[in-house]
């Protein structure tokens, strides 16, 4: 009904518009009658009608022992409006004074990283080709490497190879410092610089990547779940971690 939707578009409840043009209609009217025409129950519509005589829109008129409700002229509604109008500049006025507040409360944090999340080997496959697609030369890994052969288990042979050939295609080139159970191990296939650190003292359980402006972790166990943080701040800072970590791996 279009008239409903007016007086929706003023705030009107769903039962506060129809209880109003029940009443415009009916005129002077008992509870009984308004909730009948209006199709609301009796004991929400002397709700309703309470509501309406506060804002204005709605009398009381006596009938002998009877109370009687009558709607206001609806020019009381251009009222309500303005009022409406009114009350919202006022908001928007101090709203602006305070929006310099919240600005350098934004800004405190700077950029805001973006953080991917990915389920399953599906997952590992799109974290993979982040890594080929970001542009990084150098990748920062600290892993166990049973852990590598467990994610390569996930992937045919072809697709192994193929990943490390677009790595060697792209002149990614490897600094890690790992764990194994059976020790330091030296058939590394890519390029690139490792640090051995042993297994009782560090027994990593997730990988992590730091590579270009990103940070990217998956852990095995249970559910396979991948995460890529793309933040230059964390990015870089983590690589410093690494660096720290890989100074220790010398005394380990």
């Amino acid at each position: 009904m279009a008239l409903e939707l007016e007086l929706k578009k003023l705030g009107f409840s769903d039962k506060e518009a129809r209880v109003y043009l029940a009443l415009l209609e009916l005129g002077s009217a008992a509870v009984q009658d308004i909730a009948a025409k209006a199709k609301v129950n009796r004991a929400t519509t002397y709700v309703v009608l309470d509501k309406l005589s506060k804002d204005g829109i709605v009398s009381t008129v006596e009938h002998g022992k009877k109370t009687h409700f009558a709607a206001e002229s609806p020019a009381a509604l251009l009222r309500i409006f303005k009022t409406k109008e009114r009350e919202m500049r006022d908001k928007e006025d101090e709203f602006k004074k305070a929006l310099p507040e919240f600005e350098a409360l934004y800004n405190l944090s700077g950029e805001k990283p973006k953080v991917r999340f990915f389920e399953g080997p599906e997952g590992l496959r799109a974290a993979r080709e982040d890594i080929l697609e970001s542009g990084a030369k150098i990748l920062y890994d600290i892993y166990s490497l049973e852990y590598v052969n467990q994610v390569r288990a996930l992937f045919s042979t072809t697709e192994n190879d193929e990943f490390r050939r677009r790595q060697q295609e792209r002149g990614i080139t490897i600094r890690s410092i790992y764990t194994s159970d059976t020790g330091p191990f030296g058939g590394f296939k890519l390029k690139g610089e490792r640090r051995f650190v042993p297994k009782d003292k560090f027994p990593f359980s997730s990988d992590i990547l730091i590579y270009g402006d990103r940070v990217a972790s998956t852990t095995l166990r249970g559910k396979i779940i991948s995460v890529i943080v793309e933040s230059k701040e964390i990015a870089d800072t983590m690589r410093f971690v690494f660096e720290l970590a890989w100074l220790g791996a010398d005394h380990v």
